[in-house]
């Protein structure tokens, strides 16, 4: 009877055990960032070899990054990601809020000013211009010449052919600065772009286009052949073969910076904080630019002249337009509520 329950021990022992270490190799680090072609680019080359490396499985939870800030608030109790990309603004309300832990080991030295947030709580990954793409096709056979300044989006000859992202989403925000900026305004009196976008832009509009793949949906179907977008997405466009090109309007083309932090949890996985560093690693940042347009965040990265045709690179990022977030962040709810009942209605 003896060894009979010693055995039975032995044997319960072990199903406890295993369930446990099958546990330990399963685990799972989620990482909110952006869909389309980031969203591939970060799992053909971050994902499998960080996977490897770590012995970890890494989940992708595709969204804007208004959404993705939406998902930290709604879960600031009980905290499921654990990695957040997103753009520069709400990364600012994400630091304020309290949702970004610190990332320790980051190549201070070797990193731009620009990409680096207050007590190392984010980091820039890459650096994108805000302006303008068109289709160099259909332009050609219409013999039209390029556009070079943000007022060609007042242009009535781009009737229902223009595509720009609403105010919830970073594009149609930064356009709606640079236009008030342009008449007198800016971050702290926006009513001239307002009213500009409400009188004169509107009539051009086809849609307020959050989604990546329906951006170039209506562009590839023929609807569209003009838009407000970041040298990343489009980048990535023309990869695909598609002819469009990136303007940077004479006025200036806005910064944003593509930023990502570990999140501030109970038993944060310091997983987190590799995973950030590891897109500041220069062959993924090279990747980066190649793949999508980014500008690099590393002082010494040596950028093929082939890879920064179009990226926010030397003079192109140094004449770039920085947005007061701070100013926006405080005024942005206001803004959307009145863009909605205004603009997009």
């Amino acid at each position: 009877m003896k060894t009979s329950s010693l055995l039975t021990a032995v044997s319960i022992a072990a199903l406890i055990a295993i369930p446990t270490a099958v546990r330990a190799q399963q685990k799972t680090l989620y990482v909110a960032g952006y869909g389309g072609s980031f969203e591939k680019t970060i799992r053909d080359e971050v994902i499998p070899t960080f996977e490897k490396e770590n012995n970890v499985k890494v989940e992708y939870v595709a969204g804007n990054s208004t959404d993705t800030l939406a998902k930290l608030q709604a879960q600031k109790s009980n905290q499921q990601i654990d990695v957040a990309i997103v753009d520069d603004g709400p990364m600012y309300q994400a630091i304020q809020f309290g949702f970004c832990g610190k990332l320790d080991g980051l190549p201070t030295s070797d990193l731009y000013d620009t990409a680096r947030f207050k007590d190392d709580r984010a980091v820039a990954i890459g650096i994108v211009a805000t302006g303008l793409m068109y289709n160099t096709k259909v332009f050609a056979e219409k013999g039209w010449a390029p556009p070079t300044s943000w007022n060609d989006l007042k242009d009535t000859k781009y009737a229902k052919q223009l595509v720009i992202p609403p105010i919830n989403n970073t594009y149609g925000l930064e356009a709606l600065v640079m236009l008030s900026k342009m008449n007198g305004g800016g971050e702290s009196n926006v009513d001239s772009g307002f009213k500009i976008f409400k009188d004169e832009i509107n009539p051009n509009v086809l849609a307020y286009e959050p989604s990546p793949g329906k951006m170039t949906e209506l562009f590839q179907s023929g609807q569209a052949v003009i838009a407000v977008w970041g040298t990343g997405r489009v980048q990535s466009f023309a990869n695909t073969g598609f002819p469009v090109d990136f303007v940077y309007p004479k006025e200036g083309a806005a910064t944003l910076l593509t930023t990502a932090c570990p999140i501030n949890k109970p038993n944060a996985s310091p997983l987190a904080s590799s995973f950030v560093k590891m897109l500041l690693d220069p062959k993924i940042q090279l990747v980066m630019l190649k793949d999508y347009g980014y500008g690099p965040v590393l002082k010494s990265l040596k950028v093929p002249p082939e890879l920064g045709k179009m990226a926010p690179i030397g003079e192109r990022a140094a004449k770039l337009y920085n947005p007061d977030w701070t100013a926006i962040n405080d005024k942005r709810e206001e803004w959307t509520k009145r863009w909605n009942r205004e603009v997009e209605r």
